[in-house]
């Protein structure tokens, strides 16, 4: 069963949304490449997508540990700011969508 996500549904279920997403959620933590591949994509799309979003700026290099590079999504860059901000103002509106949902059955 495919879970419902708002954010993917407003700018489009692609691999690299999907990566964002994952990032987005996690946006404290840093992650490993095999990590993200829970955002259900695959390895070899992933290696493509990365170097793209580095060059890009919207992701970054946190640490190495042992032989595993970590990165996250880079909270200082534009782009990112404004993703992170869709993703917030998207799940504040479904939440305030369901709340009035929930007033007009309880009346």
């Amino acid at each position: 069963m495919k879970e419902e996500s708002i954010f993917l549904d407003n700018v489009g279920d692609s691999p690299r949304m999907r990566v964002m997403q994952y990032l987005i959620e996690g946006r404290e933590f840093d992650y490993t490449i095999t990590d993200m591949l829970n955002a259900n994509v695959s390895w070899a799309t992933l290696n493509e997508l990365l170097p793209k979003l580095l060059d890009l700026g919207i992701v970054i290099e946190t640490r190495k540990v042992g032989r595993a590079t970590l990165y996250k999504i880079n909270k200082e860059n534009t782009t990112a700011k404004h993703m992170m901000k869709l993703y917030h103002n998207l799940i504040m509106a479904k939440i305030d969508h369901v709340k009035k949902q929930y007033a007009i059955a309880a009346k």
